[in-house]
C-alpha cells in the first residue's frame, strides 16, 4: 500500500522484522504495538516522542503506520511472559475497523499461554470479545480521566467515556479482567472518586497515574489550562515548573482513603492477578513521585521499583 490520505490522516505500510519488543513497562515483558502512530490525538499523549525515532514529521495524530510482520510462528515461547498490546499506539484505533494488524496479532497468539494487557479508549475491541476469550489470561484497559464528555472532546478525539465505560462492562460481564486506567489524572480536573463510583463495580483493578508534562506537548497542556481553566494555573506552575510534589502525594493519601471506605486493596506499582469481589477492585498507584516531570529525551520515567516508559 503506498501512502495514502483518508480523512486527514496520512496512512502508510511499516515492514518490521519482529512485531515483539522486550518491555521495559512496570507490568510488561513485552510490548506490541500493531500500528505508528495513534489517530486518537490525545494533546497530552506521551507517545508522541516517537517520531524522533520514526521519522515523521507530521502532527502526531495525522498519521498512522500500520505494521506489517513475519508471523508469530511458535507462540507457545511467550508462554507466562506478560505481553502489553498498544504502549506506543491504541491498537482499537478506528483504522484498526478497516487493516485489522491487532486482530492478526491476537489470531497469532493463540495458544501461547502468555498474559495479554489490551490497552485502548476504544469500544472497538468488543468485535474481537470472542476471539480474546480463548486467550485464557486477558486483561483489558480502558483509559478514563474524566466523566466530562466536554473535558474528553477537548483532550482527544477517541470515543466518549459512556462507550469506553459500555465496552468496560460487557468484557467484565464476560467474565474478562477489567481495568479502568485513571490515566493521566489532570490536577484539580480529574476527579477520580467520582470515576471510581461509576466503575467500582465492573473492572478489577483501578490504576491511577498523574499527568506527566515534557516535550513539545507542554505547552498545549499549560496554554489550554490557562485559556479553559485559568484559576488553575498557579497549581501547573507550581507543580510542573517549580517541580512541587505535593498535589500527588496528597492525592495518593486520598486514594488510600477511598480504598479503605470501599475496602479495598491498595497498593503500589504492581498488577495482582485474578477477579476481585464484586465492588472490590484493587487500587493502584502508579504516581511517579521521584520524577513528575519525566524524562522528555526519551519518554522513560522513574517508578519506585522499577524503570517505566
Amino acid at each position: 500500500m503506498a501512502q495514502i490520505t483518508e480523512n486527514n490522516i496520512l496512512i502508510a505500510d511499516a515492514e518490521t522484522k519482529n512485531i515483539m519488543t522486550k518491555s521495559s513497562l512496570p507490568v510488561g515483558g513485552y510490548s506490541v504495538n500493531p500500528y505508528v502512530g495513534c489517530t486518537h490525538a490525545c494533546k497530552y499523549c506521551y507517545a508522541s516522542f516517537m517520531k524522533r525515532f520514526t521519522g515523521h514529521t507530521e502532527e502526531w495524530g495525522t498519521f498512522l503506520d500500520v505494521k506489517h510482520w513475519p508471523a508469530i510462528k511458535n507462540p507457545q515461547k511467550y508462554a507466562g511472559q506478560r505481553i502489553v498490546i498498544g504502549s506506543v499506539t491504541d491498537g482499537y484505533n478506528p483504522q484498526e475497523e478497516i487493516f485489522g494488524a491487532t486482530r492478526k496479532l491476537l489470531e497469532q497468539l493463540r495458544g501461547s499461554g502468555a498474559d495479554i494487557l489490551i490497552c485502548t479508549k476504544s469500544d472497538l475491541v468488543l468485535r474481537d470479545l470472542d476471539l480474546i476469550r480463548e486467550l485464557g489470561q486477558v486483561t483489558v484497559s480502558w483509559s478514563v480521566n474524566t466523566l466530562d464528555e466536554d473535558f474528553r472532546r477537548d483532550m482527544d478525539s477517541a470515543v466518549s467515556i459512556e462507550r469506553r465505560l459500555a465496552a468496560m462492562k460487557r468484557f467484565y460481564d464476560a467474565g474478562i479482567r477489567t481495568v479502568c486506567f485513571v490515566s493521566p489524572v489532570f490536577p484539580g480536573i480529574t476527579d477520580f472518586e467520582a470515576i471510581f463510583e461509576r466503575v467500582r463495580n465492573q473492572c478489577d483493578l483501578f490504576w491511577l497515574e498523574n499527568l506527566n508534562l515534557r516535550g513539545g506537548f507542554k505547552k498545549t497542556i499549560v496554554d489550554y489550562i490557562a485559556e479553559k481553566y485559568p484559576h488553575l494555573l498557579p497549581l501547573y506552575r507550581e507543580i510542573y515548573d517549580r517541580h512541587d510534589r505535593g498535589f500527588f502525594e496528597e492525592l495518593e493519601k486520598r486514594a488510600g482513603e477511598m480504598a479503605k471506605k470501599y475496602d479495598c486493596p491498595f497498593v503500589d506499582n504492581e498488577m495482582p492477578y485474578g477477579r476481585v469481589p464484586q465492588g472490590h477492585p484493587v487500587i493502584v498507584d502508579y504516581f511517579y513521585h521521584e520524577e513528575i516531570r519525566g524524562s522528555g529525551n526519551t519518554g522513560l520515567r522513574k517508578s519506585r521499583s522499577a524503570v517505566s516508559r
